[in-house]
């Protein structure tokens, strides 16, 4: 810029620096190289012979600059990120939310793992994940990870068609197919069952919302279940069933490490997921 505009104070203008930081800079530009570069006649400045020499691979170098700049950012826009999702995510808001997040980052490679929500939160912690989208932990989130809520799922009780209309009398008359206790959204259902002191007879035990649904339109017994992320209606011989007392949520959010938020894909895949999410409520 010095070369191009003949003035240490028009380069700094140009350059939104001081004049002495221009002169300063190029002076020790000038010592590393052990040559003069300019020739000072006053405020002018003229190429020294050195420097007209040497002015071709200074263009080179700030151009090679530039080029690096561009690739670093364009290698942000493709470094893979790893998600992990719970199942009745998976299976529901995670098909729409990709189709947006493809729209602008279609080269961006996203593997995403299966897991309970204790094992995900375990994951991201550990560094093994970048993100998961899953129940909100009881215990308090670590400082290093931020917390973003997408919705809260209301339980509910299911038992095939048919079934009386009381949920003590359909515990008392058919097996429980319990959400799994490993996971956050079965120890919900645990303490609920424990704070109202309702007995069960224990039929099986899983860690799939979608399929204890079917197991219940099956008619091998009855559940309690978040609601929202499965297919309760089309269930035909499914029929819902009042819970007591007040009623049983699970937050769902996603989890991420406040590092990960400054990539432009992540922010993006987190915009996608919040956007599902508000369509799907809709």
């Amino acid at each position: 810029m010095a070369a191009e505009t003949a003035s240490f104070s028009a380069a700094g203008a140009r350059l939104a620096l001081t004049q002495s930081a221009v002169s300063t800079q190029i002076r020790r530009l000038e010592e590393d190289l052990g040559c003069t570069l300019f020739d000072r006649a006053g405020k002018s400045v003229a190429l020294s012979e050195e420097g007209r020499k040497l002015l071709p691979e200074a263009v080179r170098f700030v151009e090679l600059y530039e080029s690096m700049k561009g690739r670093a950012h364009s290698a942000s826009d493709i470094t893979p990120l790893e998600l992990g999702a719970v199942s009745t995510v998976q299976a529901t808001l995670l098909p729409g939310a990709m189709k947006r997040f493809r729209a602008g980052f279609p080269r961006t490679h996203v593997n995403i793992v299966p897991g309970m929500s204790t094992q995900l939160l375990t994951q991201v912690d550990a560094r093994e994940l970048d993100v998961a989208v899953l129940i909100k932990p009881r215990l308090g989130i670590p400082q290093e990870l931020k917390w973003l809520p997408l919705m809260r799922e209301r339980f509910v009780g299911i038992a095939p068609a048919g079934s009386p209309h009381d949920l003590k009398a359909v515990l008392a008359a058919m097996p429980f197919i319990r959400y799994n206790r490993h996971s956050m959204g079965g120890q919900l259902v645990d303490r609920y069952l424990r704070r109202h002191r309702l007995w069960v007879e224990e039929g099986m035990e899983l860690d799939e919302p979608a399929v204890i649904l079917r197991l219940v339109d099956e008619g091998l017994g009855c559940a309690i279940i978040p609601a929202a992320l499965v297919p309760l209606r089309a269930a035909r011989n499914v029929m819902e069933i009042p819970l007591p007392g007040e009623p049983v949520f699970r937050e769902i959010g996603v989890l991420v490490r406040q590092s990960a938020l400054k990539r432009a894909s992540m922010a993006a895949l987190i915009d996608a997921l919040v956007a599902e999410t508000a369509h799907a409520a809709g």
